[in-house]
């Protein structure tokens, strides 16, 4: 007997099911938006923001005023997308929306960012799915090319640095970067913390 006769099976995907009613809308809704986001979202002028915010909301997202989303955003689910108002979404940021996916006020997710609401079970035979809800709080930056991982929580006026991988919460107002991730100070004037350092 060959050593590859006596591995143990660790991921077996015949036996995959994916939990009932996991997309949260019927498949032909789903379909029907990839192709509504593929062509009349995907191929509209750049200037047209309501354009993209009402066919937004015609799939169930919740967007607020003043609301910029590059056409080149790619939405998974919009009806598990909320949107607060005047915040930002820049050029190829992948709203990865198996989970609930929740962007506060004057928030911005910049370009090539990807928030990521879902995954598999590496443990799990048959590579089970499952989703964890991302939020966005008001006034964070999520800069360009970060990757923040399901069940993350960007807080109040945050930042995470470009390229930066986010495995777990932030604290409010602190400025994030590397791999791994860590605090390097925080943000803006509040008393007390104005020089503070990694360990604050």
């Amino acid at each position: 007997m060959s050593a590859e006769d006596i591995r143990p099976t660790v991921q077996n995907l015949a036996a995959f099911q994916q939990p009932a009613d996991f997309r949260g809308r019927p498949g032909w809704l789903v379909q029907l938006w990839w192709i509504v986001q593929g062509t009349a979202f995907a191929w509209s002028p750049q200037f047209m923001y309501g354009w993209r915010n009402a066919l937004l909301r015609l799939f169930g997202a919740r967007i607020g005023k003043g609301v910029i989303v590059r056409p080149s955003v790619r939405i998974t689910y919009p009806w598990k997308l909320t949107i607060g108002d005047h915040s930002w979404v820049g050029d190829y940021a992948e709203l990865y929306t198996l989970g609930p996916i929740t962007i506060g006020n004057n928030a911005v997710i910049s370009q090539y960012s990807y928030l990521c609401t879902g995954s598999h079970d590496m443990n799990a035979i048959a590579f089970d799915i499952f989703a964890k809800e991302i939020v966005v709080e008001d006034e964070a930056w999520v800069a360009a090319g970060a990757f923040v991982h399901p069940g993350v929580t960007i807080g109040r006026g945050s930042v995470v640095a470009a390229r930066s991988i986010v495995r777990k919460s932030t604290v409010p107002y602190g400025v994030y970067a590397g791999e791994p991730l860590a605090r390097i100070r925080f943000r803006g004037a509040r008393p007390g913390l104005e020089n503070a350092g990694p360990e604050s």
